[in-house]
């Protein structure tokens, strides 16, 4: 549907929007509180650098003070944020996002003193400080987490330095966002019956689904025909992102890229390694998958523009949202009656925007912060996937809910390690539901199909995205120049080795690595893999045990933050610095495609 053709945003009945209104009642004090949060961070500076570690009631004032400015700066730009994804055509909720943006630069600045002057004093004293001072035993681990990385923080001349050039080292990722997004222009397709189509990122996968092998070949020509006559300037923008992660890293006395980002998480180098060689391992099972992909569209040749075709037709059907929200109710009853009212409350207090209008972001998220609903975007059209696009995200808010309640601020989010995880195993618990609520043997097809389907897109393709990242950042490191043909012959081949003979070789998807923005963030596509492996692991804990493994799973549920990532999903049953839950996801995938090769 053209934006032309939707409704606007006063048309949407307010009973689907959601209670925005409920973060900040009246926007008046938007600029009065942005005003005041830049002051409030030069006051701190002034107050408390060169003196945080005088003693322990100093550093604790200094950490409450820190986190009170924050978290209301978080709001504001949440707030913000969200309005303008209402209707990205607005003018003042982007106006303020803005400013939202250059406060918080502000404040990053105010307070770089923070962490290397913390640093700078005895460990012995600062660890006394905790035992004296009441009020630090809520920053424990996050003191602790700061004395792990001391080696990597620098003098707060040089971190003031660091914060203020974020700006001009994030500029690859900017150029490339806009270079995709606003001046990247795709030759329009025509499908079968003479009508022209518009050609965008939004429409690009539902084109690739197409049954019309001839529209699918020209979207595919045409998507990366655009990259290609770019493909200098691409690689230009990517080869100095990688050079900055390099840098960055070595002026952190890091060995390398990959080092510097793992360690955020404190996971450990051999956890990417694990997921690169179990995958590696089990690429004959994908190869087997491509096989039956190219049995099941009937065609002797099938190549890249051909693997997004659903090879299992089901009956178009309509899932109205209150019906969604019935059948997910029903496919997450395994988590508990408490887990069930709280989704269903949190529904009817408006954590939802449900449906498109003109204007609004596409897609879907969760989002919001400490102080608000963990609030839900969704561009509902009625349809099994969104009734899985629901589940997904609401995952996310459910994880956001349980945290902010029972962890502090600064413990109250989630790393992307963990967060992939709570809305995978909701995913992963709809797909049983229907599974076994179906006799419909085509729908069973499907099901087995779109479950397979996730393991590509997900386990497998992330880590062939994590593989390329660390082909190019040890090129880097190693002194070689990153060139736009090196990365089109290194992503012809890893592509190659992953889909396997099944599918024929081109002189195309050599260069799709150019239209991937993750790569701008390096090092954490692998998480995807490791989420969805690790709630591949927890789903079937939770159906095979039942409550207990469910009450662990909510616990982990509860502790945002508050540790490593890898010790918080040990709480729920998972070791992910093992290859073990990554081998049996690869055990599910194999099941899953035994079945399907058995009934197709």
């Amino acid at each position: 549907m053209s934006q032309d053709n939707l409704k606007t945003r006063s048309q949407i009945d307010d009973k689907y929007k959601w209670n925005i209104e409920a973060m900040i009642p009246d926007e008046s004090i938007i600029d009065q509180q942005l005003k005041q949060l830049r002051d409030e961070a030069e006051d701190y500076a002034a107050r408390f650098s060169d003196r945080l570690t005088q003693d322990a009631a100093t550093l604790a004032d200094a950490f409450e003070a820190k986190d009170h400015i924050w978290r209301r700066l978080e709001k504001v730009y949440v707030y913000c944020h969200m309005r303008r994804d209402e209707d990205n055509s607005s003018e003042k909720y982007q106006g303020y996002s803005d400013k939202c943006s250059a406060v918080i630069a502000a404040v990053s600045a105010s307070m770089s003193f923070f962490t290397p002057e913390l640093l700078s004093a005895s460990e012995d004293d600062i660890l006394s400080f905790i035992h004296d001072e009441p009020r630090l035993e809520t920053y424990d681990f996050a003191i602790r987490d700061t004395l792990r990385l001391k080696a990597h923080v620098l003098t707060p001349a040089e971190e003031n330095i660091m914060a203020q050039m974020s700006e001009i080292t994030s500029a690859t990722n900017d150029i490339f966002t806009m270079l995709n997004n606003a001046d990247l222009k795709f030759k329009s397709v025509t499908d079968k019956d003479g009508n022209e189509l518009a050609l965008t990122h939004g429409s690009y996968i539902k084109i690739m689904e197409s049954r019309d092998p001839d529209l699918r070949l020209q979207a595919y020509n045409s998507m990366y025909d655009s990259y290609k006559e770019l493909i200098n300037t691409v690689a230009t923008a990517y080869s100095y992102n990688t050079r900055t992660d390099a840098v960055t890293a070595r002026l952190r006395n890091y060995p390398s890229a990959r080092a510097a980002s793992l360690a955020a998480d404190n996971v450990p180098e051999e956890v990417y390694d694990n997921l690169i060689d179990v995958v590696n391992e089990n690429l004959p099972l994908l190869h087997r998958y491509m096989q039956l992909k190219k049995k099941l569209l009937g065609t002797d040749k099938m190549g890249m523009q051909d693997v997004y075709v659903p090879v299992i037709d089901i009956p178009d059907r309509s899932v109205p949202f209150e019906e969604a929200v019935e059948i997910i109710s029903q496919a997450l009853k395994p988590l508990g009656d408490e887990y069930i009212s709280r989704m269903k409350e949190g529904i009817s207090q408006g954590w939802i925007d449900i449906y498109e209008n003109q204007g609004k972001t596409s897609g879907a998220y969760s989002f919001g912060c400490y102080d608000s609903y963990p609030y839900i975007l969704l561009n509902y059209a009625d349809t099994l996937k969104d009734v899985f696009t629901l589940i997904h995200e609401m995952g996310h808010s459910m994880h956001s809910s349980y945290t902010r309640e029972n962890q502090p601020y600064i413990y109250g989010s989630h790393s992307i390690f963990t967060a992939e995880v709570a809305s995978t195993v909701n995913e992963s618990l709809l797909m049983g539901h229907l599974f076994n609520t179906t006799d419909d043997l085509q729908m069973r097809k499907y099901l087995l199909n779109l479950h397979l389907e996730e393991f590509r897109t997900t386990l497998f393709r992330q880590t062939m995205f994590a593989e390329f990242e660390k082909m190019t950042h040890e090129a880097v490191e190693s002194g070689q120049v990153l060139t736009a043909q090196w990365m089109c012959r290194q992503y012809e081949e890893l592509n190659r080795k992953y889909y396997g003979p099944a599918v024929e070789d081109d002189d195309t998807i050599k260069y799709e690595w150019a239209r991937i923005p993750h790569f701008y963030n390096a090092f954490y596509v692998y998480k995807y893999a490791t989420g969805y492996s690790a709630a591949t692991a927890i789903s079937s804990k939770i159906l095979a045990e039942g409550k207990p493994a469910a009450d662990k799973y909510i616990e982990f549920l509860k502790t945002g933050e508050s540790d490593y990532p890898i010790e918080l999903l040990k709480i729920a049953g998972v070791d992910m610095s093992s290859p073990e839950p990554v081998r049996k996801a690869m055990d599910k995938f194999a099941s899953l495609l035994e079945e399907l090769e058995r009934l197709a």
